[in-house]
C-alpha cells in the first residue's frame, strides 16, 4: 500500500528489452514454488523482508533461448514487502526497477496474463481475502 493507504503499489522490473514485468525465475532443486518466489524477489529486487500472502494463479508462456523454443509455467503469488525502508535494487541485467501505483503498473506491464492476475490480487487485497 502507498504510505497514505489509498492505493496499492506494485514492484516491477524492466528487463533488458525494456519490458516491465514482475520478478520471477526458475525453481531450484528442493524448492517449492512459494520458496522460489521469495528467493527470486530477494535476488532480483534486493527485498528480503517479504511475506507471501496468497497464490494468485499460474501463467504459461514461451520464449526463445538461442535456437530452442522454451515452454514455461510460472506460479504467481501476492507478496507484501514488510520493510518500508528497504529500497529495491536492480540486478545488472535489468534496465530498471520501480514501485508503481496500481493503475500505472497495469499500464506499464507488458504481459496480459500477469495483468489479469494483478486484477485478481487487487480484488483480494480490497476484500482482505488472503
Amino acid at each position: 500500500m502507498t504510505p497514505d493507504k489509498k492505493d496499492i503499489e506494485i514492484l516491477l522490473i524492466q528487463d533488458s528489452k525494456n519490458r516491465w514485468t514482475i520478478p520471477k525465475g526458475h525453481i531450484e532443486p528442493g524448492e517449492t514454488a512459494k520458496i522460489t518466489a521469495i528467493r527470486e524477489i530477494g535476488e532480483e529486487s534486493g527485498l528480503h523482508h517479504v511475506q507471501v500472502l496468497t497464490w494468485l494463479g499460474k501463467i504459461h508462456f514461451k520464449y526463445r533461448r538461442q535456437d530452442k523454443l522454451v515452454l514455461m509455467t510460472t506460479q504467481i503469488y501476492l507478496v507484501r514487502a514488510l520493510d518500508q525502508h528497504e529500497k529495491p535494487q536492480k540486478e545488472k541485467w535489468m534496465n530498471g526497477i520501480k514501485w508503481f501505483k496500481f493503475g500505472d503498473a497495469l499500464n506499464a506491464i507488458e504481459y496480459d496474463d500477469i495483468e489479469k492476475l494483478m486484477l485478481i490480487a487487487k480484488k483480494k487485497i480490497r476484500e482482505g481475502k488472503f
